[in-house]
């Protein structure tokens, strides 16, 4: 089974599905577009329209495809582009398919994952969602929950593969479950054979980055040439052994550097990676540069699921705005500092006590761990501050108070400094467990244009 990645988050680059679709010769066309920080951002688009929350650019994508999907097919498209709401995006994604001619292509929808609206059914069957990094109950949690969405894994997606699905929509499944699903599929292996979904799962997590796994974020990036980077693509076989691998004369590199340094990114504790198909074992595998631009994996070694699925919840904590702004000269890190202590105080003189707020001075060492004093020859830095109130009346406030520091302010300020129009809602991160037995997965599958008509 060849199973190619072309987008590794929301906002990857827009060519590369169309190109790894056209060069990989593929069987399996891939595309995670999902984060924490994506669904909390699709959440507040649902929020705004209850018939939106997917990752739109799916769509546009989705129609240049459509010649792939039309000329090889063999081709199969599964991705998590459906987000908050996969039943929508998969209505908008038939209304493309049907535009291109492809009306009677199956389409298969993944959906089970949103506990949002059962949420008090789900505490009443003693449900405690405790916070994984505090220990604390959801009880303790007074804000409103906005979105609530377990991790499914890859059984709902081999079951609308089993039912002929061309294109396969969910919403929050593991990332790897994506190559997972397919492979199921494809070799039909017992939802038990631990160690090839666990080898399934190891290629499917190399890949799940997009090309990263190719190049992106190297070591070694100097001496990749990276403008056109070819995006990854796993030869998965039956035994669960896989190939790393990029189309050909395509930028970036498939060697045991980069595959390396994807296989640790994310994963925690390596001999427990835990997904909701398997815990995988990372220190088992062999990695071996078998030809150029060609990397085996093989020796995964996986133990049972867990009996609980990963829940991303988000609730509301209020507002924030950031507002940034350039200081020149020799004492830049002191009028920085000295002119957003201006503004700040300002902002309390006005009534307002912020809840939180973070000055930073960008270029004097604010991203570098450990760095306690700035290089001496430094002549610039960017100012950013960013506040967060749960009255948006105070964060308006503050956006107010930058723009008079150019005049009132220390010498040397340069920009466009008013942060007005920028506040906007605050979703924290609440990450938690459900019992699986909570969360029946469902799946269905219809030809395009049923879907597009609303059948």
């Amino acid at each position: 089974m060849r199973i190619g990645n072309a987008a590794g988050f929301w906002g990857d680059n827009l060519d590369a599905p169309v190109l790894l679709a056209e060069t990989g010769a593929l069987d399996y066309l891939t595309l995670e577009y999902l984060a924490e920080l994506t669904m909390s951002i699709l959440a507040r688009i649902r929020q705004k329209d209850p018939q939106a929350g997917f990752a739109s650019d799916f769509i546009p994508t989705l129609a240049r495809l459509a010649p792939s999907l039309s000329s090889q097919p063999q081709l199969r498209l599964v991705t998590n582009a459906g987000g908050m709401n996969p039943r929508s995006c998969a209505v908008a994604a038939s209304k493309a398919l049907c535009a291109a001619g492809l009306g009677e292509l199956p389409v298969g929808v993944v959906w089970g994952d949103d506990l949002l609206a059962r949420l008090d059914e789900l505490k009443a069957a003693g449900c405690t969602f405790e916070n994984m990094d505090t220990g604390h109950p959801i009880s303790e949690l007074t804000a409103p929950v906005v979105s609530a969405n377990a991790y499914l894994g890859a059984r709902p997606i081999a079951d609308a593969l089993e039912q002929q699905a061309r294109v396969v929509i969910t919403g929050r499944v593991a990332d790897a479950s994506l190559t997972v699903g397919p492979a199921m599929h494809e070799f039909g292996w017992a939802w038990d054979d631990w160690n090839r979904l666990a080898g399934a799962s190891v290629a499917g997590h190399l890949i799940e980055c997009g090309a990263q796994a190719t190049g992106g974020l190297s070591h070694d990036w100097q001496r990749l040439a990276l403008t056109h980077v070819g995006y990854p693509i796993a030869e998965v076989a039956a035994d669960a052994t896989s190939i790393i691998t990029k189309p050909d004369d395509t930028g970036g590199a498939v060697n045991r550097r980069t595959v390396i340094e994807q296989m640790v990114y994310e994963i925690g504790d390596p001999a427990h990676y835990l997904t909701p198909d398997v815990d995988v074992d990372f220190t088992t595998v062999e990695v071996n540069e078998v030809a150029r631009d060609r990397v085996r994996l093989s020796g995964a070694t996986g133990r049972p699921a867990t009996p609980t699925f990963k829940v991303s919840l988000a609730y509301s904590a209020g507002f924030t705005a950031s507002g940034q702004l350039l200081v020149y000269g020799r004492d830049c890190v002191a009028k920085a500092r000295a002119a957003a202590g201006m503004a700040l105080a300002r902002v309390e003189a006005a009534g307002y006590q912020l809840d939180d707020s973070l000055v930073e001075c960008l270029g004097a060492g604010a991203g570098v761990p450990g760095l306690t004093q700035p290089p001496a020859d430094l002549r610039e830095v960017l100012l950013r501050i960013t506040v967060r109130d749960h009255r948006r009346e105070a964060v308006e406030r503050f956006t107010r108070e930058l723009a008079p520091l150019i005049t009132s302010g220390p010498p040397g300020l340069a920009g466009y400094t008013s942060a007005s129009g920028s506040v906007r809602p605050v979703f924290a991160y609440w990450p938690t467990l459900v019992p699986k037995e909570f969360v029946p997965a469902r799946f269905e599958v219809r030809t395009a244009r049923e879907w597009a008509a609303g059948q």
